[in-house]
Order: C-alpha cells, then sequence, then structure tokens
C-alpha cells in the first residue's frame, strides 16, 4: 500500500466519510493528521484527545511513548466531535455495541474502500495508507526532511523511512523517465 500522494483526494475522500459518518471522518482525519498506527489510534478514549494540543501515547508495537502536537485542524475537529461524550469511552466507538468498545481493524478498512470507490479513488486502500499518508505530506511539507519524518515515525533508519513512503521509487521512476538520448 502506498500513501494517498493527491492532497485533493485526501480532501475529497474526508468529505465523504463527513457526509456519510462524523466518527469515520474523524478516525481518517486522526490518521492522516497524527500518523499513528492504526491499532494505537483504536485505543484512544475521548479523554485522550479532548482538549488537548500535544498526545503523549506509548505505541502498542515498539512501546515507545509519542510526544505529538494535535494540529489546530484536527483540535478543531476533536472539539465539535467530543461534545457530550464522556471522557471514558472509546473515541471511536463501535456504534452497534452496547458495550463501550471501538470499531475493529477490519471495519476501518472496509470504511476506508468503500470511501474510495465511493469517489473514485482507483487504489486499494489500508489502515495503514493513514499514517503513509500523514509521512509522506510531512516529508513533502517540510522539504524532503527524511530524519525528521523517521524520528517521528519511530523507523530506525532514513532508508526505511523513504522506501516506506514511496520515495526512493519516485526518484527511481523520475530518473528513468527522465532519460533522453
Amino acid at each position: 500500500m502506498m500513501p494517498i500522494e493527491d492532497r485533493k483526494m485526501v480532501g475529497v475522500i474526508g468529505d465523504y466519510l463527513r457526509e456519510r459518518n462524523e466518527r469515520d471522518y474523524v478516525l481518517f482525519m486522526t490518521g492522516v493528521y497524527l500518523g499513528r498506527r492504526i491499532s494505537d489510534i483504536l485505543q484512544y478514549r475521548v479523554r485522550d484527545l479532548r482538549g488537548k494540543d500535544r498526545i503523549a501515547i506509548a505505541e502498542q508495537k515498539t512501546g515507545e511513548t509519542i510526544l505529538l502536537p494535535i494540529n489546530p485542524h484536527l483540535q478543531k475537529i476533536y472539539r465539535d466531535f467530543f461534545k457530550g461524550k464522556k471522557d471514558y469511552e472509546f473515541a471511536f466507538r463501535n456504534s452497534r455495541s452496547k458495550q463501550n468498545t471501538p470499531i475493529s481493524r477490519i471495519r476501518v478498512w472496509q470504511i476506508l474502500n468503500e470511501a474510495a470507490d465511493a469517489v473514485g479513488y482507483k487504489e486499494s486502500l489500508s489502515c495503514h495508507t493513514l499514517r503513509k499518508t500523514f509521512a509522506y505530506w510531512l516529508y513533502m511539507d517540510t522539504g524532503g526532511d527524511i530524519v525528521m519524518v523517521q524520528e517521528v515515525l519511530g523507523h530506525s533508519d532514513p532508508s526505511i523511512t523513504r522506501r516506506y513512503i514511496g520515495i526512493d521509487q519516485q526518484k527511481k521512476e523520475k530518473a528513468i523517465n527522465g532519460l533522453h538520448f
């Protein structure tokens, strides 16, 4: 899976999800603005996100605590979404369950692919597409600061990060396509 490399398409998918289901929209925006793994995002409770300007959460995969700012646009989305919700509730609660449980990874995958189909996005989306999209756009918007992106993602080497967001492949394709004899 690759990141969504068309910034407008990120907005189109977000708009579609907002019209369809607010929870799904906020989940999508959380993924593309925070860049955390879906297993971490689904464990967030309202108290972890409401009224915060940064978030400190231990990643399940690595066990490391990551301290990240919450983008002001995402803070506004949270203010609206969390009105009337209890602090102990899961932020992305399974609305079909009487229990306080988060939606499943499988349901997130279904939501993303339904949205992609609905808006005409030709690529398949995975839960990890959100994290890769965050990383790709962070890289692009920082003028290619791969070390900073590496640190935010918790990768051990910049080459892993470049491969992860498809930068090496893009450079190869551009170089090959630019050959002219």
